[in-house]
């Protein structure tokens, strides 16, 4: 099928190969993600092209370039030019998937139509060059019109075939807003177990860019029960409820609005979003005034570093991510004096994240109770730009004094001369010392006391 007034503009390397293959007598067109992105006016990350040349083929039409081997087994060859590289695969059928993930075998073919209906979505299954304009067999087009997502062909085939395309659709519905189709929504929720079966790297890094996108809180509500297969550990906050005025939602309905109230794109604060209220109801209380989620920070932090393990995050992250969870419900005071010693203990870019985790758990409370907390962070945020900006002391090397200059008044090398600088910062963040040579250097004589010449 195709669709006329498309117009693609694509980068110089790719146009040159599709020229290339064609001169030589092969059908070329780029595909994928590249056309999708194209026709909804985004810039693509990579140019995918589909040729009905063999490998063997596709590197004779070009001796000159350079080459890289390394998909040949699945018909892919990538051409390496100045502008970037360019993944070039024969059209293709796929065998069986053993593993839910790859195909066990490919099989070649010169349809690009068979082609295309071996692909996961609509909108990743339309084909384009400046010759023959948009090939759009499964309504592709339509289907970006309409922002919905629907699987090629029957969806419980697409979803045994690669169990990973169940979170791919939470991922599109998620960043790019749309709606995912009936019968294709309705196959995620019953191949949701598949996914045990794919890498649990692959499952962080569509869980991570879910998590970004626009849509991640309706995502979150509509598919809870994907959500708990790849992190099992937020099954028992699905329909608990808070029986707290403050609150408005359950639990994890409370988590799934706190990461969609986030407009950012840092992923420490989205996964700390998802995780940060995971271990409420293993120690939720209730008493006359309601229900009470007393030390759920700790409890939450402790199930946060396993899940960041099981799904291989890198340790920096697992640090980030595990620190913001502990300290997002610690009580916020707007003063310099808390700013500071919050910047000495997780410092500057840790202190800005847990501003917007707070914000974004405050706008998952009842409204009444938002304007306040709010007031509060605004103030934190005006305090810590300040801080910043002229430059305070929140640091032992922020000091007027250095260890060098602890020695200089006897003390010798060692825990001594780390214990005094300590003993000072503690000062100039409560308040009691200003940061100057001299008072610091009175206060830490004082501090040392006599000195044995010996």
């Amino acid at each position: 099928m195709n669709t006329d007034h498309v117009r693609i503009q694509m980068p110089q390397g790719a146009a040159e190969i599709l020229k290339t293959l064609h001169d030589d007598g092969f059908e070329a067109y780029i595909v994928g993600g590249c056309v999708r992105d194209s026709l909804l006016g985004l810039e693509p990350k990579d140019w995918d092209i589909c040729t009905s040349a063999t490998p063997d083929e596709t590197m004779s039409c070009m001796p000159c370039s350079h080459i890289i081997r390394t998909g040949i087994k699945h018909g892919t060859v990538t051409i390496v030019t100045d502008e970037g590289q360019y993944e070039v695969t024969t059209y293709r059928t796929d065998g069986t998937y053993s593993d839910h993930r790859h195909p066990d075998s490919v099989k070649f073919t010169t349809s690009l139509t068979e082609d295309l209906s071996r692909r996961d979505f609509t909108m990743n299954a339309m084909a384009y060059n400046d010759s023959d304009g948009l090939i759009d067999p499964f309504g592709g087009r339509n289907d970006l019109g309409n922002a919905v997502i629907r699987c090629v062909g029957h969806p419980d085939n697409r979803f045994e075939e690669d169990a990973l395309r169940v979170l791919r659709a939470l991922r599109f519905s998620s960043v790019y807003g749309f709606s995912v189709h009936n019968s294709t929504s309705n196959a995620i929720h019953r191949n949701a177990r598949s996914l045990r079966h794919i890498a649990k790297e692959r499952i962080r890094d569509e869980l991570v860019k879910l998590l970004a996108g626009k849509n991640a809180c309706d995502v979150l509500m509509a598919y809870s029960d994907v959500i708990c297969e790849i992190i099992p550990e937020i099954n028992p906050c699905r329909g608990f409820a808070q029986n707290n005025p403050y609150h408005r939602y359950t639990v994890y309905g409370h988590i799934a609005h706190a990461v969609g109230s986030y407009n950012g794109n840092d992923t420490a604060v989205n996964v700390a979003l998802l995780l940060h209220d995971i271990g409420k109801p293993q120690c939720y209380t209730e008493d006359e005034n309601g229900g009470h989620f007393k030390g759920h920070g700790a409890i939450s932090a402790e199930i946060t570093e396993k899940v960041l393990n099981r799904l291989r995050f890198d340790n920096k992250s697992k640090h980030d991510i595990t620190q913001l969870v502990l300290y997002h419900d610690a009580e916020f005071i707007p003063t310099e004096k808390f700013v500071k010693k919050w910047l000495n203990r997780i410092g500057p870019e840790q202190f800005e994240r847990l501003i917007e985790v707070r914000n974004a758990d405050i706008a998952a409370h009842a409204p009444f109770a938002q304007e306040k907390h709010y007031s509060v962070t605004r103030e934190i945020a005006a305090i810590l730009d300040k801080v910043i900006k002229e430059q305070q002391c929140f640091t032992i090397k922020d000091l007027k004094m250095n260890g060098y200059d602890i020695m200089c008044l006897g003390v010798k090398e060692g825990k001594k001369v780390g214990d005094t600088l300590t003993f000072l910062l503690n000062g100039v963040l409560s308040g009691d010392l200003p940061n100057e040579f001299d008072e610091l250097r009175h206060a830490a004589v004082r501090y040392i006391g006599p000195i044995d010449k010996d």
